[in-house]
């Protein structure tokens, strides 16, 4: 039993990436309206029902899927690249440069991160690709600062000192010397901005300001279906299970990954 909820998590994230990576060779039909369907639930050979629209819940969940992992990943790769860009060489060069890169993260982190997200998609409408923008330009911060931290506790180590003092470049220095120690903990805090994405992607959807219809969201499905609680609460129930077991999913995981990567165990 120890040995499953060890590798629950895992077997959990892989059903999801197969999902998502097969679903086009699958016969879904995400946005067909069957109305002799309609709030139908499930039963044995219907297993996720249908919502208000006569729409089958499983191939809403599985499109769903696939929103949430395109939002996430996205936005963690541009997110990584320019928080990790930002604090590094905020670190490195310090002066008028640390100073002037600080202080605008401190100007972002002087918003709560999801009420910017927001009120940026507020501002740019709805849709995936302006999900994806307002979540980049609030998500970075974090990286900022902790690759900043992480930096300025390793230019004084001896082999960054003693490259510096032969005379390699810094451009070398940094990709070198710096980066490959900063990757550790700049994946771990990777891993975790996934699970925060998602449920920021599915928040913005189930407010409107995300995935739009026909395009399916989890945080979209349990709008819909929260008005349907009483008479069909899988139109909830399904896609709340599916968004609280990814996330705890990638917690568990960015967890052991921590300890695996900590050089002190």
């Amino acid at each position: 039993m120890k040995r499953f909820f060890l590798h629950a998590p895992a077997i959990i994230l892989l059903t999801w990436f197969a999902l998502v990576f097969i679903s086009p060779f699958l016969a879904l039909t995400p946005e067909v309206i069957s109305l002799e369907h309609v709030l139908q639930p499930p039963n044995q050979t219907y297993w996720f029902g249908y919502d208000d629209l006569g729409r089958s819940v499983a191939d809403r969940l599985i499109s769903g899927a696939q929103t949430s992992l395109l939002v996430a990943f996205s936005v963690v790769m541009i997110t990584l690249f320019i928080g990790t860009a930002v604090g590094v060489v905020s670190a490195w060069y310090g002066g008028w440069v640390d100073q002037l890169l600080m202080r605008i993260t401190d100007v972002f982190l002087a918003f709560p991160g999801i009420l910017l997200a927001i009120a940026m998609a507020g501002l740019l409408g709805p849709g995936i690709s302006n999900v994806i923008i307002a979540l980049s330009v609030v998500g970075w911060v974090g990286f900022a600062r902790l690759a900043r931290a992480q930096v300025l506790l390793l230019r004084e180590r001896d082999h960054v000192m003693a490259a510096n003092a032969l005379g390699t470049s810094q451009s070398r220095v940094i990709w070198q010397h710096l980066l490959p120690l900063v990757a550790a903990p700049l994946i771990i805090e990777a891993t975790f901005s996934v699970a925060g994405l998602i449920i920021a992607e599915a928040g913005l959807s189930f407010l409107g300001l995300g995935v739009q219809a026909p395009d399916a969201s989890w945080g979209s499905m349990i709008r819909d279906g929260a008005q349907y609680l009483l008479i069909a609460p899988h139109l909830v129930i399904i896609p709340g299970i599916a968004l609280f077991s990814i996330v705890m999913a990638i917690n568990v995981l960015g967890d052991q990954l921590r300890d695996w990567l900590d050089i002190r165990t």
